[in-house]
């Protein structure tokens, strides 16, 4: 397999690339000056080096370099969140998309559909005392699923607050990533 074969099997595992995207990927980077490489290189370097997950809601965020620092992220360690509400979205993607409505201001928990953190939950939920979980997945058949599974989680260690799901607003079939603000707003105000 030859250098440019290599690089678009790499593009290809990347979230909505193709073949052909990744080809395109490819043959753009090979017109580039090498200085625009070398850019590129250090940039996914740093990103690697730089970027953590935070240590409770899975969140990435640019670590502190503080070495006695707590690895929370930014919202985690923002003592002005309201602790008792805890949100459980699907990727980074669905966080930062409620976060810009500006209309909740709890806590979060990246579940990652993918790998479901589902142990990480239930010992988030055991340490913290939350009045409300907030099951904020895709209104997917994979959503609706995932959501039977988080309650049944949520059910073995015996939480005993409210559960509630995002109410109208966001289609069936549809992804919070692509809804707009006012429509995420309504669905969070909505929620049952």
């Amino acid at each position: 397999m030859n250098t440019a074969e290599k690089l678009i099997n790499i593009f290809k595992n990347f979230p909505t690339v193709g073949p052909r995207t990744a080809g395109r990927f490819v043959y753009y980077l090979i017109k580039q000056p090498k200085e625009k490489i070398d850019e590129l290189a250090s940039a996914i370097q740093e990103l690697k080096n730089k970027i953590k997950l935070c240590s409770f809601c899975f969140n990435p965020f640019e670590l502190d370099m503080n070495p006695t620092s707590i690895q929370l992220c930014p919202i985690c360690a923002d003592a002005r969140r309201d602790k008792n509400l805890l949100c459980i979205v699907e990727k980074e993607v669905d966080l930062e998309t409620i976060e810009k409505t500006k209309k909740y201001n709890g806590l979060y928990f990246i579940l990652n559909i993918d790998n479901l953190r589902l142990e990480e939950l239930k010992l988030r939920v055991k340490e913290k005392s939350f009045s409300e979980i907030i099951v904020a997945l895709n209104p997917t058949q994979e959503g609706k699923a995932t959501s039977i599974l988080v309650e049944r989680a949520l059910k073995e260690i015996n939480y005993s607050g409210k559960i509630t799901h995002l109410a109208q607003g966001i289609p069936v079939g549809g992804e919070l990533e692509y809804a707009d603000e006012e429509t995420l707003e309504s669905a969070l105000s909505g929620r049952k």
